[in-house]
C-alpha cells in the first residue's frame, strides 16, 4: 500500500495483545507442602531482579519484567520500564546469533518463551524492511491514548467490520506505537494507521485521518474489503505489499489472542529508530526532548 515509518522496523517485533483468558505470562511456579524443603534462592520478584544487572541471568530478567507488565497499573514507571526492557532484549536478540536467542528461550517458562518467540521473530522480519537513516525523523512523538481508551476502539471496528481486534492493534503498533509517532511518510501516508490520504478518502467514511478511532475503523474496512477475517494474510498484504510486514504483524495479533498481557506489554513500547550513529529512542515529547542512543 505504502512505504510505512522507517522507526517501526526496529522494535524489535514480537508478539503481543490483549484478549479474553490466555496462559499468564509466566509459568506459575508450584506451591510447596508443610514437608517441602524451602528453595534457598528466591523466585524472581520486582526486589530481587535489577533488570539493568548484568549478573542476573537474561532469563530471570525477562521473566520478572513480563511479570511486572502482567501485574502493573498502565503507565506506571515500572511498567514502563519492563516493557522497554523486553523490547529492547528481543530486538538485541534477533540481531544477534540464533544460538544465543535459544539459549535465552530455552531458560524461560512457556508462556513467556512464546511471547519472546514471536516478538524475535517479527524484530527479525521488520529490520530487513529498513536501513538505518543518516537523518533523525521530523516526527512529533506524543503521549497515545491509554490503552483502556484504545481497546474499545478495536472491538468497535472488530463488530462492525468483522477484523479481528488483535490485528487491528497490531497494525497500529507497527505503523506508529499505538499513536506515538505524529509524522507523515515519505509516500505521504499520514495518521496513526497510516493512509495515504487517498486511500483513506476511501475507507474513512469522512472522518479525520489522525482521529484514532476514525482511522481504527478505516483499517478495519479496508482489511475486510480485502480478506479480513478469513484471509488475514491477503488483508494484511494490502496494507501494506511485504510478506514480512504480514509475517510481524500477524505474530503480535496471535500474541495478544493469546495473552492479555501482550496487549499491555506492546502498548508500553517505545518508537526506537534506525540511526546510523545507532538505534536511538525517541521519547514522548520529542524532538523537544532529546533522543537517547541506546545501542550501537
Amino acid at each position: 500500500m505504502r512505504t510505512r515509518l522507517v522507526a517501526l522496523a526496529t522494535a524489535t517485533a514480537l508478539a503481543l495483545v490483549a484478549g479474553c483468558g490466555g496462559e499468564p505470562s509466566s509459568d506459575p511456579a508450584g506451591t510447596p507442602s508443610a514437608s517441602s524443603p524451602v528453595p534457598s534462592t528466591p523466585a524472581p520478584s520486582p526486589e530481587t531482579v535489577p533488570l539493568d544487572d548484568a549478573s542476573v541471568p537474561l532469563a530471570d530478567r525477562l521473566t520478572q519484567a513480563m511479570a511486572t507488565v502482567a501485574a502493573g497499573k498502565p503507565g506506571a514507571e515500572d511498567v514502563r520500564e519492563a516493557a522497554l526492557f523486553e523490547q529492547t532484549t528481543a530486538r538485541d536478540l534477533a540481531r544477534g546469533s540464533k544460538a544465543k536467542a535459544d539459549a535465552v528461550l530455552s531458560a524461560l517458562g512457556r508462556a513467556d518463551r512464546a511471547q519472546l518467540t514471536a516478538d524475535i521473530a517479527a524484530a527479525r522480519e521488520l529490520m530487513v524492511m529498513t536501513d538505518p537513516q543518516p537523518e533523525l525523523p521530523d516526527w512529533r512523538i506524543l503521549t497515545p491514548p491509554m490503552p483502556d481508551d484504545l481497546h474499545p476502539l478495536y472491538r468497535k471496528a472488530q463488530r462492525e467490520t468483522g477484523t479481528p481486534w488483535q490485528y487491528l492493534a497490531a497494525v497500529h503498533l507497527v505503523e506508529t506505537r499505538m499513536g506515538r509517532i505524529r509524522g507523515t511518510s515519505t509516500a505521504g501516508a499520514q495518521g496513526p494507521m497510516q493512509f495515504l490520504p487517498s486511500t483513506f478518502a476511501q475507507y474513512g467514511a469522512g472522518g479525520d485521518i489522525n482521529d484514532p478511532a476514525d482511522a481504527i475503523m478505516a483499517a478495519g474496512r479496508m482489511l475486510a474489503n480485502n480478506g479480513a477475517p478469513g484471509d488475514m494474510a491477503g488483508a494484511l498484504w494490502s496494507y501494506n505489499h511485504s510478506d514480512r510486514y504480514v509475517a510481524a504483524v500477524s505474530a503480535y495479533a496471535e500474541q495478544m489472542k493469546r495473552s492479555p498481557a501482550a496487549y499491555d506489554l506492546y502498548w508500553h513500547w517505545q518508537v526506537l529508530y534506525r540511526h546510523q550513529d545507532g538505534t536511538m529512542l525517541l521519547p514522548e515529547g520529542y524532538p523537544e526532548e532529546k533522543p537517547v542512543r541506546i545501542s550501537g
